[in-house]
């Protein structure tokens, strides 16, 4: 029986060449990596809320160019926060499965 640390396997928030996910193998959540891709999340997170409130103050009088763009940077933030969610939904299930 292996008594070592538990290698894991994480989804980062961010892709790699062709848009493929990328993924760390760790033995723990603590290093350089880990650190990054829990910045990089919360960024990511931070400025999807920021779009949105300026989404919100922005569509009442958006000219046509002003809707694409704005569609264009949510569609962005909205891509980036699901892979924040898949991600983190894959470490919770492995940690309720593996306490």
């Amino acid at each position: 029986m292996n008594t070592g640390p538990r290698r894991t396997l994480r989804l980062l928030p961010w892709t790699g060449p062709e848009a493929k996910p990328c993924f760390l193998i760790t033995d723990d959540g603590g290093g350089r990596v880990s650190r990054l891709a829990d910045i990089t999340e919360a960024t990511q997170l931070d400025m999807g809320a920021q779009l949105l409130a300026h989404a919100d103050d922005l569509l009442p009088d958006a000219t046509e160019a002003q809707l694409r763009f704005l569609a264009e940077r949510l569609v962005e933030a909205l891509r980036d926060i699901l892979r924040v969610a898949e991600g983190r939904g894959q470490r919770y299930d492995e940690e309720r499965l593996f306490p």
